[in-house]
This record gives structure tokens, sequence and C-alpha cells, in this order.
């Protein structure tokens, strides 16, 4: 099954999750799932994340920890919510002035740039522009 947008499907593996108050969510691997979900890690969204083999050879499978605060009724997740900002259909690029706030700074953007994916605060700090990935809070 070829997936249009691989970004996209990430996001909802880890909503998905989050709902059904799993664990983890495993996902095929690519570079940009595993730069994003660093960002995730370092910025205290998800617990942690491994690639691990596939099943088949040379399929390697991104397993994201998701985390939780308060006990077990009580329970529920740091992740409040995840929206796709950039799409194949309708690319968002934004200048380096422009680079938009997320709840006043309690949540984050991801960016591609031409230094890497970071986050909206680091490329601000560098100076740099580039494609809006996703937004997390």
């Amino acid at each position: 099954m070829t997936i249009s947008d691989p970004i996209s499907d990430m996001l909802t593996r880890i909503r998905n999750g989050i709902m059904a108050e799993h664990a983890s969510v495993a996902m095929p691997n690519s570079k940009i799932k595993v730069a994003i979900a660093q960002i995730l890690k370092d910025e205290g969204y998800i617990d942690g994340f491994e690639v691990v083999e596939g099943d088949k050879p040379h399929v390697k499978i991104l397993r994201i920890r998701l985390k939780y605060v308060g006990e077990r009724r009580t329970r529920r997740s740091v992740i409040d919510g995840l929206e796709r900002v950039s799409k194949p259909g309708c690319r968002v690029y934004t200048k380096k002035s422009e680079i938009p706030w997320i709840f006043s700074g309690l949540g984050i953007s991801i960016l591609s740039t031409p230094k890497g994916v970071m986050t909206g605060q680091r490329a601000r700090q560098i100076g740099v522009g580039g494609e809006v990935l996703c937004k997390v809070w």
C-alpha cells in the first residue's frame, strides 16, 4: 500500500494511539519521521522512540512510546493536539519573520528548513524560514 502523505499518516497514528491510550505506536520508518520524533522527544511530548527491524528484510519500523501524565483513572496524554499544516496538495512556506506562534508559545511548530527539520523557535533563533510541516500542542 502506498501512502501519499507519510507525515500526515504518522500524526494520525499518534493521534489514534493517544485516543485509544496505547503505550506505543508503530509506523514505517523514514528520515523525516525520525527527525519529527526526535523533536517531539526533545520537547517532552513523547517518552521516546526506536527504529527496529520489521518482519521483512530491509524494512524498518519506527516505534514511538507515547507519554501520559496522571494516575490510572485521571491519566491524560501530554499531547493535546496535532495538526498537519503543509500538505502535498497545498504546501505552506513561511519567512523567518512570519513563523507562527502556537498558543502564544505553549505549543510548537515543526519546520523543514534548509538547515534541517527543527522547531519554529529554533528556526527564529537561526534566522531561517521553511515549510511548516505541523503544529503540536
